[in-house]
């Protein structure tokens, strides 16, 4: 049985909540990269600029506020590769509820330390062959079974899916402030919460709007979930260099939201999000990590046909070294 779709009113009630303590991110239009893929316009919503350099403190934060007295009081407990840590952290911060997050070894150590920066407890996991988020989550699992923590999920729960719509409401409301609207919108696809949450945002507020959801190839569950119908797992294979959308199946919640709302799957190369990256900066003048840049590289890539069409790009993470990032633009 399908997890329930939160309604409208429950995004926006979420959004009343989150918006006292998110910053509002700019929406940017971008004429140079119009006339490079032949778009009618091209808009960016840059949610690197976000509290902890992403999307993920927006549910990170209503899923927080969801907690009893009791369960703030003792603490919370999440696996993460990096940006929802860095989320849950910050929320844990600003709302004083202990946090403890569980992250893979390889995760970029910038992300381990951005989380520490908010005081969070960090435990990293060896997974050797294994799905590195299968052995974190085991390892959550334990943790929160013996210390008495809840155990929250980074992008399956239905709250963390109508947080994130925060980020689509917003957008909405900012393209309807310049009396624009899109013909489609793209975005990041790991486990599925951002989509899920903005995806029916514009479902419910703008129907006519293309809904795409963009993955790394190898790592498109998503996609191929929606494009059978039910949800699949990727197997384990390369890697990526986008190590925030490396889940090999959907959660549940996200995929039912995206279901509803009619998203479709593309996938892109590590190639193009390296480009997409290059473009970022020389052209909007922003630092993308490479999950963050992931639904300009498909737009860039001609993986999606924009022409003639008003786009809205969101650009989700920024959270990258200098030597990553430097290294990343390098090779572009």
């Amino acid at each position: 049985m399908m997890p329930a779709v939160p309604s409208l009113d429950h995004l926006r009630r979420a959004y009343a909540v989150t918006s006292q303590a998110t910053q509002v991110t700019p929406l940017l239009e971008s004429r140079a990269l119009a006339k490079e893929t032949g778009a009618a316009r091209v808009f960016v919503k840059p949610e690197s600029l976000q509290w902890a350099g992403s999307f993920k403190v927006r549910g990170a934060y209503w899923r927080l506020k969801q907690l009893s007295p009791q369960e703030a009081a003792r603490g919370v407990v999440a696996y993460s590769s990096g940006n929802f840590a860095q989320g849950l952290a910050a929320a844990g911060e600003a709302l004083g509820i202990p946090v403890t997050i569980v992250m893979p070894v390889d995760a970029p150590a910038a992300k381990k330390r951005g989380a520490e920066s908010f005081g969070a407890t960090v435990i990293s996991t060896e997974h050797g062959t294994r799905a590195r988020e299968e052995v974190a989550a085991e390892r959550a699992r334990a943790i929160s079974a013996e210390q008495g923590l809840t155990l929250l999920h980074p992008f399956d729960d239905p709250e963390i899916v109508a947080g994130q719509a925060g980020a689509g409401l917003e957008a909405i409301r900012q393209l309807d402030d310049k009396g624009a609207s899109v013909d489609m919108m793209l975005c990041c696809v790991g486990g599925g919460g951002l989509i899920g949450g903005v995806a029916l945002s514009f479902h419910y507020l703008s129907p006519r709007t293309e809904l795409i959801g963009v993955e790394p190839e190898g790592f498109d569950g998503m996609g191929s979930s929606l494009a059978h119908g039910s949800i699949e797992t990727t197997p384990i294979g390369p890697s990526t260099i986008c190590d925030g959308l490396m889940a090999r199946r959907p959660g549940d919640a996200p995929f039912a939201a995206v279901s509803a709302a009619g998203v479709c799957g593309v996938s892109v190369s590590d190639a193009a999000v390296r480009r997409a990256m290059k473009t970022a900066f020389e052209r909007l003048k922003l630092v993308l990590e490479p999950s963050g840049a992931a639904a300009l590289a498909a737009l860039l890539d001609g993986v999606v046909d924009a022409r003639g069409k008003s786009v809205l790009v969101m650009a989700t993470g920024g959270n990258v070294s200098l030597e990553d990032f430097a290294r990343h633009v390098g090779d572009a």
